[in-house]
């Protein structure tokens, strides 16, 4: 993998709180799942940094990599990969992803 594509992920990852490498952006994705990863972190009130991976290839390849995950979006929280669509739904019906950015110390995480 690019070492450049790498180092610019990390970037990403490391500077913002709350990172969502998406399809499209947080006002228009372009495919459901991001658009749903974006619903739930809007819906949280959380302040997220959304990626497009369509505005770059080796972006969007190079994350598959980085997190060694097949799929996009994909959730960072503090550094951190949490997980995928499913894995965020699954982790915000069950109060798990509120839990998680609340131990994280990430503003603006609405109580259900």
């Amino acid at each position: 993998m690019d070492s450049i594509v790498t180092d610019r992920i990390r970037q990403e990852v490391n500077e913002n709180d709350v990172v969502l490498f998406m399809k499209g952006t947080p006002v228009f994705p372009q495919c459901g799942f991001s658009a749903t990863a974006a619903q739930i972190m809007t819906h949280l009130g959380v302040k997220f940094t959304g990626i497009d991976v369509l505005q770059d290839p080796s972006i969007r390849q190079g994350i598959k990599d980085f997190s060694n995950w097949p799929t996009i979006p994909q959730l960072y929280v503090k550094g951190e990969f949490v997980g995928g669509c499913d894995i965020m739904r699954e982790m915000f019906q069950t109060g798990e992803l509120q839990e998680l950015l609340q131990e994280k110390g990430i503003e603006g995480v609405a109580e259900e």
